[in-house]
């Protein structure tokens, strides 16, 4: 899919996004409940970006628990940004968000940010140099020393590993009541779609986006999460 087909799909989904996702919920929570010790030593005041957050849930998270941070929220779909708008008027931290719809490509230039998330976002990119490109966007608008957190699917499609995991995976999100068929259209979408590598490929990617080595942190099923430094030799 290229990007405007990925916005269309968001747009549609937006309304019943987050209803979809609770089968997903502890996998994501398990996931931002890290967030806080690994920006333990951010300042008080930082500014974090949030590359496609989606409805919002781990800008969310991060307000409630650091009350002076500002932040930049970046996502393509509209619908999916004016959810999370609301998510930030309800819970009251709008007044230290900053939207920006479109990719973080085109953010446009503003006050770099100590922080960035990036939570199952690059692996709808298909294209490996198209890949590190995303990452080093993210990485031109940090400061020295700025820290990325990410996530994505990972695996070696068609190992032994890949394959028992993709059985659990699709037995989860079916509850057990697997329909006949459900593993392999999961395969066959994921093939077409998503650019589901060995995470030492994607850590790769992400150090090409001028990054320092990729610390892997998480994992849950096919979602693994990295931290990153902004490589000091990355020109401004």
């Amino acid at each position: 899919m290229n990007q405007a087909e990925i916005k269309a799909i968001f747009d549609k989904q937006a309304s019943s996004y987050e209803e979809q996702q609770k089968k997903l919920a502890v996998i994501h929570e398990g996931l931002y409940f890290q967030l806080q010790w690994i920006f333990a030593e951010l300042p008080q005041n930082a500014r974090l970006l949030c590359v496609g957050v989606g409805a919002g849930a781990e800008l969310a998270y991060l307000a409630k628990r650091f009350p002076l941070w500002q932040f930049t929220a970046v996502e393509p779909s509209g619908a999916m940004l004016e959810i999370c708008r609301q998510k930030a008027e309800q819970e009251g931290f709008i007044s230290r968000c900053a939207f920006h719809e479109g990719y973080v490509e085109s953010l446009p230039d503003i006050e770099q940010h100590n922080a960035a998330t990036c939570f199952m976002v690059s692996q709808f990119i298909l294209d490996k140099q198209a890949r590190a490109e995303f990452f080093r966007a993210i990485a031109a608008r940090l400061k020295a020393n700025g820290i990325l957190v990410s996530a994505d699917l990972a695996s070696q499609p068609g190992s032994t590993e890949y394959n028992a995991l993709l059985k659990t995976w699709v037995s989860m999100l079916h509850a057990g009541n697997v329909p006949a068929g459900a593993i392999e259209k999961t395969h066959a979408a994921w093939a077409k779609d998503v650019a589901i590598l060995p995470a030492d490929d994607i850590k790769s990617i992400i150090k090409h986006g001028g990054f320092e080595s990729p610390v892997a942190f998480y994992q849950a099923g096919f979602v693994q999460g990295w931290f990153s430094i902004r490589a000091a030799d990355l020109a401004d």
